[in-house]
């Protein structure tokens, strides 16, 4: 096994009935662009009754239809949110625990100290996040997933991953492996996976590979490294 192998996102996920939600961050191939991606799935009513809504730059999740929710607590958040030269992308309200450290002049890790995997027995959803900082014509990012130490729930174990940017290269992280009952959480690092010069492609890449039953929403976003200009495509199954 090459453990070096990039593939395109949808190679990783390509077939796969359930990977839950995922986080994608990277360069594109001609360095001028960095690259974020965030989507969500979903198998219950409650799950799939969701819509991602850009307001003022960050992201959302919201009710597709209000008379339909059951419970809010773990689906609607911010999904994504800046401040300064930061941009945090992550599967829940630890977004705004994230946001609201590094606002402080604290930083990504002491922020998930403080937070733990969703409380969401028997599955223990992890959750996931990630950071770009961005400087320079440049950038580097970390991720991480907070997750069960066991199949009880006992305790949290926290993994943080740490990496520079180079061009073509991403890393995707999702809660999930597969389907199952329990769902079996995601395992080992990041994959690695190919990031294209276009914004189109990738999106596209990723959307017509998530099952098309279990797929509800995608974000993605662009910015140039010279300009800092935000390229943005959003798809929601719900219309």
């Amino acid at each position: 096994m090459n453990i070096y192998e990039i593939k395109s996102m949808g190679a990783r996920i390509e077939g796969n009935p359930y990977v839950g939600r995922g986080i994608v961050i990277g360069k594109t191939a001609d360095g001028k662009n960095a690259a974020t991606a965030y989507f969500i799935m979903g198998r219950s009513e409650n799950s799939r009754n969701r819509v991602f809504e850009i307001k003022n730059g960050e992201v959302f999740t919201k009710p597709f239809d209000e008379s339909k929710v059951k419970d809010p607590s773990l689906i609607i958040y911010a999904a994504v949110r800046s401040f300064d030269n930061k941009l945090i992308v992550t599967n829940g309200d630890q977004t705004d625990t994230v946001y609201d450290f590094v606002s402080q002049g604290k930083c990504f890790n002491e922020a998930l100290k403080t937070r733990s995997f969703e409380p969401d027995a028997p599955n223990f959803t992890p959750r996931i996040s990630g950071m770009l900082s961005f400087g320079k014509c440049d950038f580097t990012y970390k991720m991480s997933i907070l997750k069960s130490i066991d199949d009880k729930g006992s305790d949290c174990a926290r993994y943080t991953f740490d990496y520079p940017s180079v061009a073509g290269l991403g890393h995707f992280i999702h809660t999930y492996v597969t389907d199952g009952d329990p769902i079996p959480t995601f395992q080992g690092e990041p994959e690695r996976v190919l990031i294209p010069d276009c914004i189109d492609e990738f999106a596209g890449d990723i959307w017509n590979n998530l099952d098309e039953k279990n797929r509800i929403s995608l974000y993605v976003r662009y910015t140039d490294l010279k300009t800092m200009k935000i390229t943005e495509r959003l798809i929601n199954k719900n219309k």
